[in-house]
C-alpha cells in the first residue's frame, strides 16, 4: 500500500543500503535502477516483503572499485520502491522515490548477503516537507547557469519543462541528472537546504565551465 512519511517516526531506523558511486538520490527525485546482482536481487526480494525502503549511499572516494564492501560515506538517502519490474533474464528493473536523507549510526554485522546499517533521520527534519525553502533559491542564477553549461556541452534541454518545474524539483532534478563526480554529487546531497543546494549547483557548474570540462571528481576537495 501507499505510505505517507511525515517524519522520521514513518521510516525504518535498520535499512538495507545500497552502495553506489557518483549517485545521487534526493527527496521525492526518482532513481531508476536496474539490479543484477544476486546479493542485491535478494535486497529487493527482502525490501518487498517489508518496508520497501532500501539507502542509496556512496562509497568512500578512495574505496576501491573492485571493494566488495567498500567504506561508506556516512550521509545517504533512503527511498521507497514505487515501481517494480521482472525481466525475466534474473534482473530487476525498478524506480526509488527519495523519501529523506539519512545519516549512518553503524553498520551492523548480518547474515545477508547484503549490507544494512542503524541509522537516523534527526539532521534532516526538513526533508519530510515538501517545497521547503522554494521562496529562498535563486531560481534565475540558476537558470543562467543551466543555460551556459548546456551551451558549452550541446545539451537538448525541455526548456518549457524547466521552466514550469517549480523550484524543488527544478534543483533536485539537475543535482540528480547533471554529470559530475561522486565529491560534487555528495556535496549536493549533504546541503543543509534547497537554497544551500541551488548555490552549490551553480558553483559547481561554474567551475566547470570555468575548466571547460575535464574530470569532476577533480573540482571538489
Amino acid at each position: 500500500m501507499n505510505a505517507a512519511y511525515n517524519g522520521a517516526e514513518d521510516c525504518p531506523l535498520v535499512i538495507p543500503v545500497f552502495p553506489l558511486a557518483g549517485a545521487l538520490l534526493l527527496p521525492r527525485g526518482q532513481m531508476p535502477l536496474n539490479i543484477f546482482e544476486p546479493r542485491y536481487l535478494a535486497m529487493v526480494d527482502d525490501a518487498i516483503r517489508t518496508h520497501r525502503t532500501i539507502g542509496i549511499i556512496q562509497p568512500t572516494p578512495e574505496a576501491s572499485r573492485q571493494a566488495s564492501e567498500p567504506p561508506l560515506l556516512q550521509v545517504g538517502c533512503l527511498g521507497r520502491i514505487t515501481q517494480f519490474a521482472e525481466t525475466g533474464d534474473d534482473r530487476y528493473v525498478l524506480t526509488l522515490t527519495g523519501i529523506a536523507r539519512f545519516r549512518i549510526v553503524d553498520e551492523l554485522s548480518v547474515t545477508t548477503a547484503y549490507r544494512q546499517a542503524r541509522v537516523s533521520y534527526d539532521d534532516f527534519a526538513i526533508d519530510f516537507t515538501a517545497r521547503a525553502g522554494e521562496d529562498e533559491v535563486d531560481r534565475n542564477g540558476l537558470l543562467k547557469a543551466l543555460r551556459a553549461f548546456a551551451k558549452a556541452n550541446e545539451l537538448k534541454i525541455d526548456w518549457r519543462g524547466v521552466n514550469e518545474a517549480p523550484n524543488e524539483a527544478l534543483v533536485n532534478a539537475l543535482s540528480m541528472m547533471c554529470p559530475f563526480g561522486p565529491r560534487e554529487k555528495q556535496a549536493l546531497l549533504e546541503a543543509p537546504d534547497l537554497r544551500s543546494r541551488a548555490e552549490v549547483l551553480v558553483a559547481i557548474t561554474e567551475i566547470e565551465l570555468a575548466r571547460g570540462g575535464g574530470d569532476p571528481e577533480t573540482t571538489l576537495q
